[in-house]
């Protein structure tokens, strides 16, 4: 019998992109509630019960009142709110991070938020190996395309009175997705965070400047390069590139994929570094991450309906 999977908030952002990834899986079936059921406290609960999987595309508190509605002990989760990203019981869903096999046997899996992806990819293993200490205060600049921010920002950006084209936010340094970002790249000390938005619809740059000297003796561009390219070896999602000449790396770079792609760029005394992700904040960064898990989980391809 195929596996039954429901995903709550299908006409949300996330929601939607996940369900032009799934809508033609013959692998799948895919339950979905009209939009007079949806806000049918009953059938929402009914259908929460009668799925295998679960993708929840909901605001957290909205999240945290669906896992509760779940009555039984098999039906599994993916959570792409900002909910469980931290909490006990809950898988974080980055398999390239955490293992494939803990994300496929777990029943609960928090999908990463779209930054902190990036930012875990390229610092978790560099501190898990000890080429960055774990109290090294990092800080993290970041981009993202305006539907990063959901309903409302693509409704600003879209709609007769446009932003500028450029703007930052989070400005008193307490985004949501913070907290992830140092408990699950092993940090002591949070990250400096400074995150903006541009007027394009999708695509997603994570930036970590580094000053070598802040690093441990002997420790290279070279070095941080081969350590990320060892831990990503064999990965279909994530990829280090080493041969990039462009003197310039758009925002668009993956935007419409579902993969990652990692850069290590260095200054020519190799006395300062930047550490670089390219991803689709609807890709890697919530849609593609969703389906990626979901296919593990599944035991299938992890590739399976993404666009890498």
């Amino acid at each position: 019998m195929k596996p039954k999977v429901f995903i709550d908030g299908a006409v949300g952002t996330t929601g939607l992109e996940i369900v032009g990834r799934l809508a033609s899986r013959e692998d799948i079936t895919l339950l979905s509630l009209d939009g007079a059921q949806r806000k049918d406290a009953g059938a929402r609960r009914d259908a929460l019960n009668a799925a295998d999987l679960i993708i929840l595309c909901l605001p957290d508190e909205a999240a945290r009142e669906a896992v509760a509605l779940i009555d039984n002990p098999h039906t599994r989760v993916i959570d792409a709110s900002t909910a469980h990203r931290t909490s006990q019981g809950w898988t974080y869903g980055f398999p390239e991070w955490v293992g494939r096999e803990t994300v496929r046997n777990a029943r609960f899996v928090a999908n990463p938020g779209c930054y902190a992806t990036g930012f875990i990819a390229l610092v978790a293993p560099l501190v898990h190996a000890g080429l960055i200490a774990a109290t090294t205060p990092l800080t993290c600049n970041a981009v993202s395309g305006y539907s990063g921010g959901g309903k409302a920002m693509i409704a600003a950006f879209e709609g007769d009175a446009k932003p500028t084209a450029w703007q930052g936010y989070a400005l008193g340094l307490s985004h949501k997705h913070v907290p992830e970002m140092q408990h699950h790249a092993g940090l002591s000390t949070a990250p400096l965070f400074a995150p903006s938005v541009v007027n394009t619809y999708r695509g997603m740059i994570v930036d970590v400047p580094i000053q070598i000297g802040s690093l441990i003796p002997s420790v290279s561009s070279a070095t941080l390069r081969d350590c990320l390219a060892a831990h990503y070896a064999g990965s279909p999602v994530v990829r280090v590139i080493t041969d990039f000449e462009s003197p310039n790396l758009p925002i668009e770079h993956a935007a419409g994929r579902d993969r990652l792609d990692l850069f290590v760029f260095s200054n020519p005394v190799h006395t300062q570094v930047r550490l670089v992700a390219a991803l689709d904040n609807l890709g890697k960064g919530a849609a593609g991450a969703a389906v990626q898990n979901l296919n593990i989980m599944l035991g299938v391809d992890e590739t399976v309906g993404l666009k890498l």
